[in-house]
């Protein structure tokens, strides 16, 4: 079992998708791929909230 604590804030996207495929494997504990899962979500979140800004702002300046 892994010793370290993961703080899924420090990864990227992609190194967070590798981990939470790796669960299958068993090398995370169920709270730390619900960490990781939650800080994807706010990510995607995020990406959504910026492509409306960008949407915006290109309408305004059309």
């Amino acid at each position: 079992m892994n010793m370290t604590r993961i703080n899924p804030k420090e990864l990227s996207s992609r190194k967070l998708w590798q981990l939470a495929e790796s669960r299958a494997a068993g090398q995370l504990s169920l709270d730390e791929l619900s960490e990781i899962i939650a800080e994807l979500r706010e990510r995607c979140h995020d990406l959504n909230d910026l492509q409306k800004i960008i949407t915006i702002d290109e309408q305004s300046t059309a």
